[in-house]
């Protein structure tokens, strides 16, 4: 299953403002004297730069060079970027549920919210953007159409995008509607004829802990839940308060779900449970990775230090930073670092320590690997993320598995193969067949499979044609180029199970939508299996979490 990693951040609900310390006797002195050199140095280079400079723009460029000497998650927001964080305040915007990104130069679709506009009329995943309205979309002003579409709901909004296999653009007026962040992109009985609950946890927007209890209620009324898995894999975080919420679905009540610890580390602010979970007792796995980060942590470490449940998968990313968002004029915000986060147990998983060796920190933030305990003795660690109760090696790809994901092959040869067979049917796909598609879509693509080797061959026949070598230096070059295609053939085939697995992802993805490729990949993932045999064996689960101690 393709593998989407982002950085993530969590944000307080409360905007706060910086503030100094009583111990900073000479700060404001040092402040000051700063800001009279910088502010010369801007005014000096404004005013007299050999090149006109536009002042705005220096101003935030110098703004944004100085938040690159701090950590990846203190940052200026800007009015375009201010609508995305507002979305993740309020779970909704105006819109018709398009996700767009830039591919060899062109705007396409990456990805669409299902059951709003777009998706019912008929705009598909691979569809390139030629026309919003009257904006021609380049990749030049491709930024404006992650606005361009948003707009109240029951407004119109006109689309031309071009599709591979049609000549002509084709042209879309779709209404725009109300559109709801989905964080949950599954839940269901996996295996269906079980009792497990399986919910696929996607982000932590403001009604993410809603979102669980919706889910886990439903699914009660079909069946008793007798297990729970709760798949927090690729999830990059969101708001502490969502964290909070989805905890305490889980948590029993004035159970401690995460303390806050500022630049004052004597003003400590506790977070408890507040309410009964909705989950009762019923045995509970916990998927992660390396893709689970920041809120996802926040709730792993919860229930791990809680004994509430397994942590099942491999280490979690290791962001135990603490945002908030600070507004400044004209429709912007500073994103700002302002404190740590720590498990009930006290632990702050942070795995990077952004002040070592940086002149710019005159204080360093603990970061070492240090013991701690469970509520049943359990022995846990800081400083590198939420090490799982049971360990589960992440698969690796081949290299040139992870050479056709990154440049994009997959996601284009599923394009490709599903506008020219729009009515597939996911299970009678012969992978034999995908497979052999695919090789002769990335040799027609010109891929370069083996870019340095490849060069080098391309090389020689260049230097053999200019000097005038024999034929059978030429013919010996030309034996070589064919042994290196062979052998790059050879290759893919010793990744034919992964890569065939990948365009079935893909595929599964445009033919049965996310919950569909989350309900196939669940039907062969090891990490879920293992889960779901550790919940239905009684004495281990109890053995791992001290539970009869």
């Amino acid at each position: 299953m393709k593998k989407i990693k982002a950085a993530a951040f969590a944000v307080t609900a409360t905007i706060v403002f910086s503030g100094f310390f009583p111990s900073d006797t000479d700060i404001y002195f040092r402040i000051a004297k700063s800001i009279d050199t910088f502010g010369k140095i801007y005014k000096e280079i404004s005013l007299n730069y050999v090149d006109k400079i536009n002042p705005e723009e220096f101003i935030i460029s110098g703004v944004k060079g100085m938040l690159t000497q701090l950590d990846p998650y203190t940052s200026y927001i800007d009015s375009k970027d201010q609508k995305d964080l507002d979305l993740l305040s309020t779970g909704k915007y105006g819109g018709i549920g398009i996700t767009v990104g830039i591919e060899d130069d062109k705007v396409i679709v990456i990805d669409m919210a299902e059951g709003y506009s777009a998706q019912r009329q008929g705009v598909r995943i691979g569809d390139i953007i030629l026309k919003v309205d009257d904006l021609e979309i380049t990749p030049e002003n491709s930024e404006q159409l992650s606005i361009i579409p948003r707009g109240e709901p029951g407004t119109i909004v006109k689309l031309a995008v071009r599709r591979e296999g049609i000549e002509e653009p084709l042209k879309f007026e779709l209404v725009r509607e109300q559109i709801e962040i989905n964080n949950i992109y599954y839940y269901g009985f996996i295996p269906e004829n079980s009792n497990n609950a399986y919910l696929k946890l996607s982000g932590f927007s403001r009604t993410a802990g809603e979102d669980v209890k919706k889910a886990l209620a439903e699914l009660k009324q079909s069946k008793e839940i007798k297990s729970i898995v709760l798949d927090l894999r690729g999830n990059p975080g969101g708001l502490l308060d969502a964290a909070i919420d989805v905890c305490e679905k889980f948590l029993k009540k004035g159970d401690k779900v995460v303390s806050i610890i500022g630049r004052d580390s004597t003003k400590k602010k506790d977070y408890f449970s507040n309410e009964e979970p909705v989950s009762g007792d019923i045995p509970l796995a916990v998927l992660v990775d390396n893709g689970s980060a920041s809120a996802s942590e926040i709730v792993a470490g919860a229930i791990q230090d809680h004994d509430r449940g397994v942590i099942v998968g491999s280490a979690t990313y290791g962001k135990g930073l603490v945002q908030t968002v600070i507004p400044l004029s004209d429709n912007t915000s500073l994103k700002m670092t302002t404190a740590r986060y720590y498990t009930p147990s006290g632990r702050c998983i942070q795995k990077i320590s952004y002040s070592e060796k940086n002149k710019v920190f005159e204080t360093h933030g603990a970061n070492k690997k240090n013991q701690f305990y469970t509520d049943k003795k359990r022995k846990v660690f800081s400083a590198g993320g939420i090490e799982p109760d049971s360990s589960v090696a992440e698969d690796r790809l081949s290299p040139v598995t992870m050479k056709l994901l990154a440049e994009g092959m997959f996601f284009k040869f599923a394009n490709h193969y599903f506008n020219a067979n729009p009515n597939s049917d996911i299970k009678t796909l012969n992978n034999d067949k995908l497979f052999s598609e695919f090789a002769a879509y990335i040799k027609d693509s010109k891929f370069v499979l083996a870019g340095r080797a490849d060069r080098t061959i391309e090389q020689l026949k260049r230097m053999i044609k200019e000097g005038n070598f024999s034929e059978k230096v030429q013919q010996e070059v030309e034996h070589l180029s064919e042994e290196l295609e062979k052998a790059k053939t050879a290759e893919l085939e010793r990744s034919k199970k992964e890569i065939v697995s990948e365009i079935r992802d893909e595929l599964i993805d445009r033919m049965l939508g996310k919950k569909g490729m989350i309900k196939e990949f669940i039907k062969s993932d090891g990490t879920f299996n293992i889960a779901f045999n550790l919940l239905g064996n009684k004495k281990l689960y109890n053995k791992i979490l001290n539970l009869n101690e």
